[in-house]
């Protein structure tokens, strides 16, 4: 065997073991952001709650999720352990990231210019674009053509019907003399 068939086998184990590295790596993070985790933080489980840790034991931590409200998870079923300020920002609301933007309101009459407000009131309709087709009498007799066209095509299609009709039912009537 040559080097050049075993080299799509050697590329192949080289990156599962890349992969699996990287997995573990994660696992090791999150177990040891586990084993770090204190009564009083706030965590984040994988379900998406917030809560508050009371009491931590080997594989079950027991946490607050709303006040006098107690549950008891397993270690592996937090998510994060959050800083106190943004587990606080969290449960206030806040958010103190996007405070000094303006706010879009829901309608868009706001963010139209005074310009536009003023046409509106006034009725001026040079300012109005009219998406309508306007049906000039060039345009009226193609479409009469059109629906002429369409009128003998149905007038066909119903004169084949009958015809098929008829020949049904002297299909019939051939097979009752027999």
């Amino acid at each position: 065997m040559s080097i050049v068939t075993l080299l799509p086998f050697i590329v192949l184990i080289g990156a599962m073991f890349l992969m699996t590295r990287s997995a573990k790596k994660k696992q090791q993070a999150a177990q040891q952001m586990r084993n770090e985790m204190q009564a009083g933080t706030g965590v984040r489980t994988i379900g998406g709650m917030y809560a508050t840790v009371k009491e931590i034991h080997e594989d079950t931590v027991l946490l607050e999720v709303a006040p006098g409200v107690h549950a008891i998870y397993a270690k592996n079923a937090i998510g994060a352990v959050l800083a106190d300020e943004e587990y606080n920002r969290i449960l206030d609301g806040a958010d103190p990231i996007h405070g000094d933007e303006s706010i879009v309101p829901d309608d868009a009459s706001s963010l139209t210019g005074d310009t536009a407000g003023e046409a509106t009131e006034t009725g001026d309709k040079a300012d109005k674009i009219d998406l309508g087709k306007a049906e000039t009498p060039a345009d009226a007799e193609p479409a009469a053509e059109a629906e002429a066209e369409a009128k003998d095509v149905k007038d066909a299609k119903d004169t084949v019907k009958a015809d098929a009709d008829a020949a049904k039912d002297e299909k019939k009537s051939g097979d009752d003399a027999k």
